[in-house]
């Protein structure tokens, strides 16, 4: 799989294409639809499952140097009255003010950000590590790691400062459930 066949696979799912769009309007900052609403759309593909089988929730990620709750709010609030729907549910962070509410949630380190796509390198498992956006050209694909984790439904973790084996493994196990045909590799094993 390459670029073109992620971005390709990805955008079958109506709702990946409109997210795209919406961004695009919205021009948000570093703006990237990210993670496991792309994944899995992918894994329906490969499977031939209905395109939104399994996600519960698709991920929108932007980065504003305006770190206050209220900002993020009013974006959230807004991306949710243009995208969300009674079947659609979006999840919307400000990569610029993670580290200021993770620690007490996780109770985990997380460093401060500089970027959207530095949040997208700290996703728990490798083949999440994954953001899509619409760009003048077409479309942007950021995927530090490939593709072949996510072509051959592999799951395995990514480790750094905010790795929990506790919340890899249920990850693992929902989806799991859902795609049957993944290969998880436990905690320890192939980083």
């Amino acid at each position: 799989m390459d670029t073109e066949d992620f971005l390709a696979a990805c955008l079958r799912n109506p709702v990946n294409d409109a997210i795209a769009d919406e961004l695009f309007r919205l021009a948000l900052p570093d703006a990237w639809i990210v993670s496991g609403c792309l994944v899995q759309t992918v894994w329906n593909v490969l499977t031939s499952r209905p395109i939104d089988h399994g996600i519960n929730d698709y991920d929108i990620f932007y980065f504003d140097p305006d770190t206050s709750w209220q900002a993020e709010d009013a974006i959230i609030r807004e991306l949710r009255s243009r995208l969300e729907k009674p079947d659609v549910k979006i999840e919307v962070r400000n990569q610029a003010r993670v580290h200021l509410w993770y620690p007490e949630k996780h109770g985990l380190p997380y460093p401060a950000l500089r970027s959207s796509t530095q949040g997208i390198d700290r996703f728990l498992a490798k083949n999440t590590q994954v953001g899509i956006r619409r760009s003048h050209g077409g479309h942007e694909v950021y995927a530090p790691h490939g593709f072949d984790d996510v072509a051959n439904m592999i799951v395995r973790r990514n480790p750094g400062p905010n790795f929990s084996v506790e919340i890899y493994e249920a990850k693992a196990r929902r989806w799991k459930m859902r795609w049957p045909e993944i290969t998880v590799l436990a905690a320890g094993e192939g980083t």
